[in-house]
């Protein structure tokens, strides 16, 4: 197959907006194959067997457990599948590393964050900037466990504007090595690194560099006190302070000034793998969750056959199965924009660079969905158990405390937010999605008549389908009368900008979780999937909700008169069903199904 030929059948980041999808051409968790299912149940085994079993010790901040566990993963390769196996790796697909860190992680956060921090934004800029030299050094001891890595960015005052940091790095007056001196905050496994990604300033340079830099304590490296936190708190969280700390020249991460760009791409893939991190932990929750309302009577009657816990129970579930639907979805099409460009004769650093660069959108609405339902699902849980779950004895009151960190790292909700919606306007000004197009036909279409025309929506989803091409008009809309309005200012209208993100997260997600049932439905029959048919339309009635109510804010927002009640009436269109769905049934029989099961089974 040419190059060409993959290109065409791949959507670019950002164009599920604009193109349709066939659920042929998405991929779904019911697509593992045999090998990635053997990985699979080898991780569950060992989150029982290593983590699970152990989940007091973690809770009661024991970092030598953790740092045991990951010297396990790394005998096991569970820290080494995403790494060439030219660099002592298994260099197994974007999808496969997805899945282990989606199974990996439902144990404890601490373990988590510990299992992230090291092969994601420890490991993978190395194997992504290095040069040849030092992938050679570092990345083998990086993928056996040998040594672990962390990552340090975060300063006292340099957040989520990541590059105004103020460690500096100074040249030697031979040129052979760099000083660094600064303070780096907030850094995961600091307390059992061998090496750390170090961004610093050289001189006045705009943008900060990224250095190797191995954790010598006689290197002028010192370490503040283990941070005590809200949760994950057997991972090791520590204050890094540099004094003098010299660096060779030769452990420079890429080129100068190029620190700022490695550290956001490393975080693009930290987002995908983040909202994976969250997937299982749904699961378990609401495995733990159903166990308990089955056992546990009240009146009487257990208390999951009170319709209370049942709409608990089905939006649990119908979340978890979005997130999986819609992350195994983009997991795929890095994949495979990987592979075509490896086809195209990219070097492997490339591909992977620029595939997953590719869909920066996507990370992003993964990463906040996710990290907000895993939330939720944890919030639900303690609900159900009542009183019990807000005791330490039952797995409920640690995992919402775990849970709260995902909000926060790899950029908070918020800054993904506006940055999804701005990385879309900036696609399109390159010519990369056209939106201008679709956003004039929007336009007309509010001027034109509206059809009278009854539809037949006698096929699977036809409606709900119809519905989804109208949430993409409602961004069109919103977006396109942004941009009309605001232009290259458009960014400092955050309120704007969370609401129009909000729009576009909901049909992403809603989307790719019709496509994934749709597909099913196809090959295993609609009958298999009457559950799953059950969640896709629930999730759309309620993303339908909250697109009619972040169109409404955002179009008030910044329209008047004529032009605000054209689009008004453009957004009531846009959010009408002919037959709506009766989400009380829907619910009842996504409840039933998972009291019937006792877990999370689909």
């Amino acid at each position: 197959m040419s190059t060409e030929k993959i290109e065409k059948d791949i959507l670019r980041g950002g164009q599920f907006l604009v193109k349709e999808t066939n659920c042929e051409d998405v991929f779904t968790p019911e697509d593992f194959t045999e090998e990635q299912n053997m990985m699979k149940e080898a991780v569950i085994e060992f989150n029982d067997r290593e983590i699970i079993a152990h989940k007091p010790r973690f809770e009661a901040k024991d970092y030598a457990l953790t740092e045991e566990c990951m010297q396990k993963a790394g005998e096991l390769g569970f820290l080494g599948v995403a790494v060439p196996e030219a660099y002592g790796g298994m260099e197994m697909g974007f999808v496969s590393t997805l899945l282990v860190c989606d199974y990996i992680s439902s144990g404890t956060g601490s373990f988590s964050t510990a299992f992230g921090a090291h092969t994601g934004i420890g490991t993978m800029p190395i194997t992504l900037y290095g040069t040849e030299e030092q992938k050679l050094k570092y990345v083998p001891k990086l993928a056996t466990g040998e040594w672990f890595g962390a990552y340090c960015l975060t300063e006292p005052g340099a957040g989520s504007d990541a590059n105004s940091g103020k460690t500096t790095a100074a040249l030697s007056d031979n040129g052979k090595s760099y000083k660094i001196n600064g303070q780096k905050m907030w850094i995961s496994n600091a307390g059992f690194c061998s090496l750390m990604i170090v961004f610093a300033r050289i001189e006045d340079d705009k943008n900060i560099t990224g250095f190797i830099v191995e954790n010598n304590p006689e290197n002028g490296i010192t370490m503040g006190e283990e941070e005590h936190k809200l949760g994950i708190r057997a991972s090791s969280t520590r204050q890094v302070f540099f004094n003098d700390t010299v660096v060779p020249v030769e452990n420079m991460l890429g080129k100068r000034g190029e620190g700022f760009k490695i550290a956001m791409n490393a975080l693009n893939v930290g987002r995908i793998k983040l909202a994976g991190a969250c997937l299982d932990s749904q699961r378990r929750i609401l495995g733990y969750a159903v166990n308990y309302a089955n056992e546990r009577k009240q009146f009487k009657t257990r208390i999951s056959d009170f319709g209370a816990i049942k709409v608990k129970l089905a939006e649990m579930a119908t979340s978890a199965y979005a997130g999986e639907s819609a992350t195994y979805r983009a997991g795929k099409n890095i994949e495979d924009r990987i592979a075509m460009r490896v086809a195209a004769g990219n070097t492997h650093q490339e591909a992977e660079l620029k595939g997953v660069e590719e869909y920066a959108i996507e990370c992003s609405i993964l990463k906040v969905a996710v990290s907000e339902d895993v939330q939720n699902c944890a919030d639900e849980g303690i609900q159900i158990f009542g009183g019990m779950g807000f005791s330490e004895e039952t797995p409920m009151e640690s995992a919402w405390r775990d849970a709260r960190i995902a909000r926060i790292y790899e950029g908070t909700n918020e800054i993904n937010r506006m940055l999804c919606v701005g990385m879309l306007v900036k696609k399109a000004m390159k010519g990369h999605v056209d939106l201008l197009g679709p956003a004039q036909a929007v336009q007309e279409e509010l001027m034109g008549i509206p059809s009278f025309d009854t539809p037949d929506y006698s096929k699977l989803f036809s409606e709900e389908k119809e519905i989804i091409k109208k949430l993409k008009k409602t961004f069109l809309m919103v977006a396109g009368g942004a941009v009309q309005k605001y232009g290259q200012n458009l960014e400092e209208h955050q309120q704007l900008l969370i609401a129009a993100a909000d729009i576009l997260i909901e049909i992403y997600m809603a989307e790719s979780t019709i496509l994934r049932t749709e597909k099913n439905a196809k090959r295993f029959g609609e009958d298999a999937q009457s559950v799953q048919i059950a969640m896709s339309k629930l999730y759309l009635y309620h993303a339908v909700d909250i697109i009619e109510e972040k169109g409404k804010e955002s179009i008030i927002s910044f329209a008047e008169g004529d032009e605000q009640r054209m689009m008004l009436m453009g957004l009531k269109r846009f959010t009408k069903y002919t037959n709506y769905p009766d989400i009380v049934d829907l619910r009842k029989e996504v409840a039933e199904k998972v009291k019937a099961e006792n877990k999370y089974c689909f």
